[in-house]
């Protein structure tokens, strides 16, 4: 199993790289995982991982200068799972307006806005429960995850899907947010499995076996 993450110049590269060679190493899955940054090669991998720590626009110019917004797309088609961490679940909407409005890679349906309740501290930062809902039981992401289990979350933004059927889990932190979402073969999760212990793993671990 190949899986590449994918390298455009954002944040927590290195952290879900361990991750995924500590799932080869404490689980015995067969991964080969590598970081990169040439959208020629991802034709060769199983599966993507989108990560993510830092700004919305600044990762879409990065995507579109690479030529890797345009591989991506074509990676999909192919069916082949591709997974977005946190920005990198955010950028698989249609569009955010954090900085000013920025246009998305459009794989899944809605946009990205900022938490509006001014009585809320701001990151989103810590461990929060996931509720799941009713598409979630039967989808392998979430294989032995139960309902309100917390994953650790640092985030200003939220997406706000256009589907209600894509969404496998939500959080609250002020309002109701999508924690993680599915549309066939495209995957996100706004928390951060690579800092979620062992039930975070266990998500990734889903994902390399799909």
């Amino acid at each position: 199993m190949k899986i590449a993450i994918i390298d455009y110049r954002i944040g927590n590269l290195a952290s879900v790289h361990n991750a995924l060679l500590a799932l080869r190493s404490k689980m015995g899955i067969s991964i080969e995982a590598s970081i990169e940054k040439n959208a020629e090669n991802l034709k060769h991998y199983d599966k993507l991982i989108l990560p993510g720590v830092g700004a919305f626009g600044d990762a879409m110019n990065h995507l579109e200068s690479t030529n890797m917004r345009e591989a991506l797309s074509e990676f999909v088609k192919t069916g082949k799972y591709i997974l977005g961490i946190c920005l990198g679940m955010q950028i698989l909407f249609q569009k955010s307006y954090e900085f000013g409005e920025c246009t998305g890679l459009a794989l899944m349906k809605g946009e990205v806005i900022r938490f509006r309740d001014p009585s809320l501290k701001i990151p989103h930062m810590g461990w929060n429960q996931c509720h799941l809902t009713p598409q979630a039981l039967a989808h392998p992401l979430l294989k032995n995850i139960d309902d309100k289990t917390y994953l650790y979350f640092v985030h200003s933004y939220h997406a706000q899907s256009a589907d209600e059927n894509d969404v496998l889990a939500e959080c609250v932190y002020g309002c109701a947010f999508p924690a993680i979402v599915a549309k066939e073969n495209v995957l996100g999760i706004q928390a951060h499995p690579e800092k979620s212990h062992d039930k975070g793993l266990e998500i990734l671990r889903n994902f390399a076996l799909l």
